[in-house]
């Protein structure tokens, strides 16, 4: 027996729940590319036939994706058949063994992004222009770098999410990609002596008149920061509309803008670079491996240890002393 129309969209708007946004719009984007696929080649998308999904992901790796991406749209496609409540031909031992291919291609050697550390943080900051965008995204790159925050959560903050302490600012990250269910975490960002980010913060929300919802939104060609009236402030008509968040997109875009300002090669940073160079400078100052994993919300000591390793490569180097 199926539900009735009403309780089944309501079950369907729990199930999207269960993921987070950026999440439910990657799957879906991954989930029309795979029917978009089967519908050339003749195969049906749903249920899909273990035979159809290896033959997908090979082709995927062919025309030269990465292997994150490849592995997501796999994810998609099982969340895909398990919401429908029809066989997973994910489990099948033959997309087992295409996907550990893939993961095992040599051809495809996975590219690290350069790590934006503390003096090339004080670089792309020596390069902000004056004005109210300006003061945005010297917030923006201060306060990423300081709380070593994923751009997801960057954008996802709320003015509400930030509490003011003696020693600097307490932020709450209500919902990461280590904490699907939204438990949330609190950041400590101290107020600094060199980056201060959290002067850059109130320097923003101040001048952009910005008392509650987004703490980083558009500002436009005028100067005008979307959702704001002209006198600067947000209008109550401009809240209860729900004022535009910045996009993870122009978290990037921004970061390799000033990288490419301060002179260096912008295509070797990405949004993760300034993530990255906080727990590269905090190891290269000696930082507590746990300590680091605090700020950075790291579950895996493994993947923060990766970082340590190359901070400190040159480091009391076992052949220093006769090379």
């Amino acid at each position: 027996m199926s539900l009735p129309a009403e309780l089944a969209s309501i079950v369907q708007a729990y199930q999207r729940a269960s993921k987070a946004t950026s999440t439910v719009r990657a799957y879906t984007t991954d989930a029309r590319v795979f029917q978009a696929w089967c519908a050339g080649y003749g195969f049906r998308s749903l249920p899909a036939t273990a035979q159809a999904v290896a033959a997908f992901l090979g082709h995927e790796a062919d025309a030269g994706q990465a292997t994150s991406t490849i592995g997501r749209r796999l994810a998609a496609i099982r969340y895909a058949h398990k919401l429908a409540g029809v066989a997973d031909p994910t489990e099948d031992e033959a997309v087992r063994a295409v996907m550990k291919g893939v993961r095992r291609r040599t051809d495809k050697a996975v590219t690290q992004k350069t790590a934006a550390t503390v003096d090339v943080l004080t670089a792309m900051l020596m390069h902000v222009p004056p004005g109210l965008a300006g003061k945005r995204d010297k917030a923006l790159l201060a306060l990423g770098f300081a709380g070593a925050f994923r751009r997801s959560e960057l954008v996802a903050l709320d003015v509400a999410d930030l509490r003011e302490d003696a020693e600097g600012l307490r932020v709450m990250v209500r919902r990461s990609k280590t904490d699907q269910e939204g438990k949330g975490v609190e950041k400590a960002i101290p107020f600094g002596r060199f980056v201060k980010p959290v002067a850059l913060v109130r320097d923003w929300l101040g001048s952009a008149g910005i008392t509650e919802g987004p703490v980083f939104r558009p500002v436009s060609r005028s100067g005008r920061v979307r959702g704001a009236s002209k006198s600067g402030s947000i209008s109550d008509a401009e809240i209860s509309a729900a004022p535009p968040r910045l996009t993870t997109q122009a978290v990037a875009d921004i970061i390799k803008r000033y990288v490419e300002a301060a002179g260096l090669d912008a295509s070797t940073f990405g949004a993760h670079s300034l993530r990255a160079g906080y727990i590269t400078t905090a190891a290269e100052r000696g930082a507590d491996l746990a300590r680091i994993m605090d700020q950075s919300g790291h579950r895996d000591p493994r993947t923060v240890l990766g970082y340590i390793r190359r901070a400190n490569a040159f480091k009391n180097h076992s052949g220093s002393g006769f090379l």
